[in-house]
């Protein structure tokens, strides 16, 4: 047991060593090791309140890692689940600092909601993003100017330094990848997509240009899922699946609703969507024929 808890605890900080993104991601890892801890002891959630003096429902977020960590909080967490090694106990103390670090997307926060910060936290700790989209562009692939155009729209952004901190927001979350060691987008963009105006010509224009652009970075594929395919099995609407370089977590799948968000993690539900996505993958003409499909847009915005 205590050689498990050793390679788990190796394991969390390897991620640490290694990750861009960090606070929200490493909450959750801090979260699940102090739930294993506890559910090896078969001890309550009602139980591991007391000894902090808190309720049960604290322990619950503590171990989803919804909040953040008091170092005291954690230490007799440990003391009461038997962790009396003190080389394990300051491994895991030691993620609290990181754990609790705030990410640089927070200094957006008077225009980022707050399930949405969520989102943006797992995103810059992902190795591996799949999305489809059918209303617009994916942030992660759209221009500025295009960008602009899709924020205004919004009824948050409720005045232009509004929209310009948004769009500033989406253009650094676009920076990981296109940077080394980047890491991996898929999309899958249904045609309608590029049929819907958002701006002007010279703004759809340079968006498609844009599009041809990233497609050719090699750690992003992006494939059109035409109207000539007809009905496909994603025909429900946008969703993201996000990887991490660690087994400790799960995929995550991401439905952004219209004032809130949902987050799956269980296996049913994740393994549903990546079926879901592969048949897009599969059905959908492949990466090779995007370029001269989005080439043929071009002609539609001169």
């Amino acid at each position: 047991m205590v050689a498990d808890h050793a390679t788990n605890l190796q394991v969390t900080q390897d991620f640490l060593a290694n990750s861009s993104g960090g606070p929200t991601v490493l909450r959750i890892l801090l979260g699940t090791q102090l739930r294993r801890l506890r559910q090896e002891k078969g001890i309550s959630r009602h139980d591991a309140g007391y000894a902090i003096r808190a309720s049960h429902a604290k322990i619950s977020r503590m171990e989803l890692g919804q909040v953040s960590f008091k170092r005291r909080d954690v230490d007799d967490l440990l003391q009461l689940y038997g962790v009396d090694d003190p080389q394990q106990r300051e491994a895991l103390l030691g993620l609290i600092s990181s754990a609790n670090a705030q990410g640089w997307w927070h200094k957006y926060g008077d225009v980022l909601p707050q399930w949405f910060g969520v989102y943006v936290g797992l995103e810059e700790s992902a190795s591996i993003i799949r999305t489809y989209e059918v209303q617009f562009v994916p942030g992660l692939l759209q221009s500025e100017d295009y960008a602009r155009s899709v924020i205004r729209l919004s009824r948050t952004a409720t005045s232009e330094e509004d929209v310009d901190s948004r769009v500033m927001m989406r253009m650094h979350r676009q920076r990981r990848f296109v940077e080394p060691q980047a890491p991996r987008l898929w999309a899958v963009i249904d045609e309608a997509v590029l049929h819907r105006p958002y701006g002007d010509a010279e703004v759809m224009r340079g968006q498609v240009e844009h599009l041809i652009e990233m497609a050719r970075r090699p750690n992003i594929t992006i494939q059109i899922a035409t109207f000539a395919m007809g009905g496909h099995p994603a025909a429900g609407g946008p969703f993201s699946i996000l990887r991490f370089p660690t087994p400790q977590l799960p995929d995550v799948v991401y439905l952004e609703q219209l004032s809130s968000a949902l987050y799956f993690d269980k296996y049913e539900d994740t393994n549903r969507y990546s079926q879901t996505m592969d048949h897009l993958a599969t059905q959908a003409p492949p990466p090779t024929a995007t370029e001269e499909i989005l080439r043929g847009f071009l002609e539609r915005y001169p």
